[in-house]
């Protein structure tokens, strides 16, 4: 009887986790196609300067974060893939993979839980990394503040100097507009555990995006020491900066207004 009993359970349960599977499965695919609406007829997206990618070996993309929900991760990393013959690895935050349907969405896309290496281990295998440099900050700050680049965390630059890889800087237009931040709700952030909770717009307003990748910037040679290796990263690190910042800046002015 209690054999019986066992076998059940265990059928049950088998059955629980198949069905859901498999509604993952379906929520990823309605995702999919939604994201796929926003990026061509809702966004209007366009994506230049492709050809900046390198088509072999290692190299670190940086782009801008922005936009109140951080949607801008998404359709970048979706963006890059169609256009890429070569798969994308994103260091994402461990909020990331606490959605169920967008947490494993994003790991199908290349998104992993980030580590200190920030993908190194990827790049010494002569693949492609993907940062946000901004972080978290890059989101919470204000529509008045938008397309101003908060300051970098220099471990990209770290690893990109360590591999020996070039750094590629992304401009992305567009999401500060699509979901601008007019401030946050801090109760609400500690009732659903997260960094900050913004106020902005219940839907997503229909701003025009732009996506642009910038020209490589070479990694210098990796220095001996620790010392010289860490002013190299520092070096290399405002350098993206100033020319992630100067990308932005000539895209948002090439757009001319947002909603068009």
């Amino acid at each position: 009887m209690s054999e019986s009993v066992t076998d059940l359970a265990g059928t049950g349960a088998a059955e629980f986790r198949y069905a859901k599977e498999r509604l993952g499965e379906a929520g990823e695919g309605a995702w999919d196609r939604l994201l796929d609406w926003l990026m061509n007829d809702y966004f209007r997206l366009e994506v230049t300067g492709g050809e900046n990618i390198p088509q072999d070996g290692p190299a670190m993309i940086v782009a801008n974060h922005s936009g109140a929900w951080g949607l801008d991760a998404f359709v970048l990393l979706k963006s890059l893939t169609r256009i890429l013959d070569r798969p994308l690895n994103v260091p994402a935050a461990s909020l990331t993979f606490r959605f169920p349907v967008l947490g494993s969405y994003a790991r199908k896309l290349g998104a992993f839980p980030i580590d200190p290496t920030l993908g190194l281990e990827h790049l010494n295998a002569g693949e492609l990394v993907g940062v946000f440099p901004e972080g978290i900050s890059g989101l919470e700050k204000s529509f008045r503040s938008r397309y101003r680049l908060r300051p970098f965390s220099p471990g990209f630059a770290a690893t990109a100097v360590r591999a020996g890889a070039p750094v590629v800087p992304v401009s992305v237009i567009g999401a500060e507009e699509t979901y601008p931040k007019f401030g946050d709700v801090p109760a609400l952030a500690r009732l659903f555990d997260l960094p900050y909770f913004p106020l902005t717009t219940l839907l997503p307003l229909p701003a025009k995006w732009l996506i642009t990748v910038g020209e490589p910037i070479p990694a210098p040679p990796r220095p001996e020491s620790y010392t010289a290796r860490k002013a190299a990263a520092r070096l290399l690190c405002d350098e993206a900066q100033e020319a992630l910042q100067s990308l932005v800046d000539r895209e948002r002015d090439r757009r001319g207004t947002p909603f068009w």
